[in-house]
């Protein structure tokens, strides 16, 4: 055991380095993301007709999310398998840099604008499944008790950078340039670099798994080529007809919009793979010791978890789309301050997530959850997943609801998004601050970084529903549809992923009836100093 983890129980001392990295580069990425499609509105995209703008916008802003997702798997990955945790977030970080360079100074630039926002999702997703289960590396049996409330303290600094950023960026954008604008958090995500490497000698480093003839993959693959006497072999052809249909989405995806084919294809893989394999799981025994097999079976069950949560990030991501197009369009709100009048603008109403974020936690932890056990009520994670997922789908009823007073003609102040954003917030919390711990102690040893990026690729798929959402309505059959419902599509289409989410909340809570937690926390002799 490290001697940096104590056997009394105390907080390791690393924890700090961690924390002020993460503050950092939230800052950095929300930063440049909440001003992401204003700027692509009112500046790159001018070449497009006025009409086009805001859905190219929408587009581009959701791809890139999609991007910053998906790359998680290429970072748990290769931290998993060859370079550590420690070493992978180092250089992936050095990319994100360049990539902020890129955007500061190509903005007027289409091609090395994107190019820019390529490396950024390249290096923020190769770090993003990492930071946390670094953080996570850090604990043992010794003090994993303390787990809880530093995930929340780590998911409170997250948002304590995003609030300045979402706050200050908006102005920076306004008054000073889009170079200046989008230079600031290149300049965070520097000292989030920084932060990080200082902390190099007092990290406790879990070294990336040798080849394992055991490992996820493998006992898979075991799985689904292994015959039994007398049967056949279902979840392979199971597999097989998923492969078939990935394929299909892929090449579709050449010829109409690539991101939406190839979205479409991993999902189909992970999907009917993973039915395929947990049919043939057991023939896989025998051939792999049962703690290997016991293992996928819970990441599988895990898996299915996290499918149920992408509906949540399909609507939570939408804050910095279609909600900023809808605050474009409200009636801007002001308040006076040390006789000095402040008007919000749309992209800062951002703010007000990350804000609420740093009263919610706290809240929940110390008058909420202690309410809830005195009542006979454990708040355990999935409980509160569920329920964060049924909130989220509350507040774009909410929203929906504004929307269709502003289309009827009804001027509408901007503090309106107030309410939806509180309940989109303590949704948020539910979800996101709880998956982050779930997925750890989900995860085999081997696996911590890999399952971190699966929980990471459901904002993946979140972002995935909200592309083909927003193709469908450039159908004409389809707006024809909704105009004949009554609603405009703008508000038919927040009713739509209201209650799309509220479904996934009540499948959510019946799956999580039955599902079997598990203790994954390292011993305290696993790691190395």
């Amino acid at each position: 055991m490290s001697d940096h983890s104590s056997t009394q129980g105390k907080l390791p001392r690393q924890i700090p380095f961690i924390i002020a990295n993460e503050a950092c580069e939230r800052f950095s990425f929300y930063g440049m993301r909440n001003i992401l499609t204003p700027f692509l509105i009112s500046t790159l995209l001018l070449f497009l007709p006025e009409s086009e703008r805001v859905g190219e916008a929408k587009h581009t802003f959701h791809t890139f999310v999609i991007g910053v997702y998906f790359f998680p798997l290429l970072g748990g990955w290769l931290a998993d398998r060859f370079f550590g945790k420690y070493r992978t977030v180092l250089w992936f970080s050095v990319i994100y840099c360049i990539g902020h360079a890129c955007l500061a100074i190509f903005e007027n630039q289409l091609q090395g604008f994107y190019f820019g926002l390529f490396l950024i999702a390249l290096g923020s997703g190769g770090i993003k499944p990492l930071v946390a289960s670094f953080m996570g590396d850090q604990f043992d049996q010794t003090n994993k008790h303390r787990a809880n409330a530093v995930y929340d303290s780590f998911y409170w600094t997250i948002n304590f950078g995003s609030f300045f950023a979402s706050l200050l960026m908006p102005v920076f954008l306004k008054n000073y340039g889009a170079g200046v604008a989008f230079a600031i958090p290149g300049i965070l995500m520097g000292m989030a670099t920084l932060f990080f490497w200082m902390g190099r000698k007092k990290y406790v480093h879990v070294p990336p798994a040798a080849s394992n003839p055991d490992s996820f993959t493998r006992v898979v693959r075991t799985a689904l080529l292994a015959r039994a006497p007398g049967q056949g072999r279902p979840g392979l052809a199971v597999a097989v007809t998923g492969a078939v249909l990935a394929l299909a989405s892929f090449i579709q995806g050449l010829r109409t919009d690539f991101v939406i084919g190839a979205c479409g294809a991993l999902v189909l893989v992970l999907a009917f793979g993973g039915t395929g394999a947990a049919m043939q799981l057991e023939r896989a025994r025998g051939q792999h010791p049962d703690e290997a097999v016991d293992g996928v079976r819970a990441v599988l069950r895990t898996l299915i978890i996290f499918a149920l949560v992408t509906p949540f990030w399909s609507l939570f991501d939408q804050k910095a789309s279609t909600w900023i197009v809808q605050a474009n369009a409200m009636v801007p709100f002001s308040f006076q301050w040390l006789g000095e009048t402040y008007t919000f603008l749309p992209a800062q109403m951002q703010a007000l997530n990350p804000a609420l974020v740093m009263l919610i936690i706290p809240f929940n932890n110390l008058v909420l959850f202690p309410f809830l056990r005195r009542i006979g009520i454990e708040p355990t994670p999935l409980r509160r997943m569920g329920a964060g997922i049924a909130f989220t789908g509350l507040s774009w009823i909410v929203v929906g609801t504004i929307q269709v007073e502003m289309d009827s003609g009804v001027p509408v102040s901007m503090a309106w998004q107030i309410l939806p954003y509180v309940i989109l917030t303590f949704g948020e919390v539910l979800v996101s601050a709880t998956g982050l711990e779930f997925a750890y102690s989900q995860a085999p040893a081997s696996m911590k970084g890999a399952i971190m990026s699966f929980f990471n690729l459901t904002v993946t798929v979140g972002g995935l529903w909200v592309l083909v959402v927003n193709a469908s309505v450039k159908n004409d059959t389809v707006i024809n549809t909704i105009k004949a419902s009554g609603y405009g599509v703008m508000a038919f289409q927040m009713y739509f992923f209201a209650a799309f989410a509220l479904l996934a909340a009540l499948a959510f809570a019946l799956y999580a009836r039955k599902y079997p937690m598990v203790d994954n926390y390292r011993s305290g002799d696993a790691a190395t100093p």
